[in-house]
């Protein structure tokens, strides 16, 4: 055996027990007459000793060779440590060393391997197995396994089964591009990486499951975010005679146990708001409500006054930041150049400051009157000290506008705790969404998505008024699961093709196997997919998914590790009857 013991289980206890470990050296410390190295595996770090006088001396000479992660082997005693390190475990005892074995060398690394590191994410990214060796990037792989398998077991404890489904599949309209895998033995055709195995759990309705899920690889080829991969992982579920309280209820009840496992916290049953209703008070469909701002529309007190920008408006709209009122005139002015960057968009903002003595004094105090700037204020909320920052123009480009400053200021005031977690449902999106671009309606979900039962009659003459039996779980502003009532029957099917611009030959060549499917006795179903990459992450304190992940890509959804996507042999082509047209 390499090791009899790890290097983070050893303790007073173990005083006097001759032990062998394994590792990587951390660091070393000289000072002549001894030597201390930290060894560290993944479980821990053990300090070692080497001591000229109780050393042999050739063992002593190796140590001093002994660079910055060498893999070694060492045996020896456990004794107690003199000083001792009350951070750590092992930090009561140490090993006098009798044996060394220098297992592999290594090269100086490109960066520390600290938790504390000099590495800029490129670098890291580039040597990704270095990075895994510090715990930041370690323990966040182990807790996501964690969060996997309380999935697991909370899923199978309601008699879910996990069923694999494949990976080459035929390309079907999902919303995102496809990434294609040419086929060899079938000249000129493609198979398709999934973005979810959507299809595949409704058939495995139709099949009788009743329950499923899966802990499955999604694919996306789609521009990126630091939050946002070309493949991705699900908790993908669906289940058969089910009404969508029932699914809420389901996986309200994991997302509550995973909360309670992982975290220690306790959550009570989660606020269901409608998507209508998402949009209007925080400007987007996955609000974050662990804090207040929320959007007050002025159109009624800040238009027909004599200020054109508003009267030109769609939509005038405001939100009061806490306590902002003592804001200087450089923050103010800082704030709008911050709402003007390309990225927000907007083309100014106005402000009124809520005075302690019951006074306001706006940027627009020309304009607005004392008592046309104390309705400001009801309207959006606004104390004594606190400040109002209002935006104006198309209704949804500027709601949008609005949210992201409410973020922005959020985190700016410390109000987006990430110990603190604020679930909520946002239920009743719409079924469609119009695309300027191509001139038609477009599925907002998926085709699959059922309509409500009593706005189906609104699909001919109002199609985007019509509610979706859908349903997103969000969590501290990010939308960590999705899902629907599926449609089980192949006329509402073939209607919701018809509103989605497919001709009859189109739906039949991209779906004909779920139509010939619903044929044969599908039953009432519906489900929900979780993305665990950002489930983990939020669960794990951070906004990001990358260290969640054990190899992810950059930006430009390259592996520089392994650099990927690459080239291939000219033979490869050939076989696949592929030319490339640069």
């Amino acid at each position: 055996m390499y090791r009899s013991h790890n290097c983070g289980e050893l303790n007073a206890s173990h005083i006097n027990t001759e032990v062998t470990l394994a590792g990587w050296v951390q660091k070393s410390r000289d000072k002549g007459f001894m030597n201390w190295v930290d060894l560290r595996d993944r479980y821990g770090i053990t300090q070692l000793i080497f001591d000229e006088s109780r050393t042999e001396k050739t063992v002593f000479e190796l140590a001093k060779t002994l660079g910055r992660e060498f893999v070694i082997q060492v045996k020896g005693t456990v004794i107690e440590r003199e000083a001792k390190n009350k951070n750590i475990p092992t930090g009561e005892i140490e090993i006098l060393v009798s044996e060394l074995n220098i297992l592999n060398s290594a090269l100086t690394p490109p960066f520390t391997i600290e938790d504390e590191t000099d590495g800029g994410e490129d670098i890291r990214m580039k040597y990704r197995y270095l990075d895994i060796r510090r715990n930041p990037v370690k323990n966040s792989l182990l807790f996501r396994h964690k969060v996997a398998m309380e999935v697991r077991k909370y899923l199978s404890d309601l008699d879910f089964c996990e069923v694999e489904t494949p990976y080459l599949i035929k390309s079907t309209p999902e919303g995102a591009r496809d990434f294609v895998v040419p086929s060899r033995m079938n000249e000129g055709q493609f198979y398709a990486l999934p973005q979810s195995p959507q299809t595949f759990k409704q058939l495995l309705m139709v099949g009788g499951m009743d329950k499923y899920f899966q802990i499955v690889k999604c694919f996306r080829d789609e521009d990126l975010r630091a939050d946002r991969q070309p493949e991705f992982t699900q908790i993908d579920c669906e289940m058969a005679f089910v009404e969508q309280e029932d699914i809420l209820n389901i996986f309200e009840g994991l997302t509550r146990h995973l909360l309670k496992e992982l975290k220690g916290v306790e959550v009570d049953k989660f606020p269901r708001m409608t998507y209508e209703h998402a949009m209007k008070t925080y400007g987007n469909d996955k609000p974050d409500i662990r804090f207040g701002m929320e959007f007050g529309e002025l159109n009624e007190f800040a238009q027909h006054k004599e200020f054109p920008v508003f009267n030109a408006a769609e939509l005038v709209v405001g939100i009061a930041v806490p306590g902002a009122g003592n804001y200087t005139r450089k923050e103010i002015d800082a704030l709008i150049e911050w709402v003007k960057r390309p990225q927000v968009g907007a083309s100014g903002m106005v402000y009124v400051k809520c005075n302690e003595d019951g006074t306001y004094k706006s940027s627009v105090d020309k304009f607005y009157d004392q008592d046309d700037l104390a309705n400001w204020a009801k309207t959006t909320g606004a104390k004594a000290g606190d400040m109002i920052f209002v935006l104006s123009g198309p209704a949804n480009k500027t709601r949008a506008q609005l949210s992201a400053l409410r973020m922005e200021l959020a985190t700016r005031l410390g109000l987006r705790n990430p110990e603190v977690f604020a679930p909520l449902w946002v239920v009743d999106f719409p079924l469609l969404e119009f695309d300027e671009e191509s001139g038609r309606y477009h599925a907002m979900h998926h085709p699959f998505t059922s309509p409500k039962p009593e706005d189906i009659a609104l699909l001919e003459t109002k199609p985007g008024e019509v509610r979706a039996n859908a349903y997103d779980m969000v969590l501290n502003g990010n939308e960590i699961g999705g899902g629907s009532i599926r449609i089980h029957d192949k006329a509402t099917q073939q209607l919701m093709f018809k509103y989605l611009g497919f001709s009859e030959e189109e739906a039949k060549a991209q779906f004909g196997f779920l139509m010939d499917a619903f044929q044969f006795g599908a039953p009432p179903h519906g489900g929900l997919a979780f993305g665990l990459d950002r489930l983990v992450a939020i669960l794990g304190g951070q906004e990001t998914i990358r260290d969640f992940i054990a190899f992810p890509k950059n930006n430009s959804g390259r592996d520089v590790m392994i650099d990927a996507p690459s080239a291939i042999d000219t033979t490869q082509l050939e076989e696949l009857h592929i030319k490339i047209n640069l």
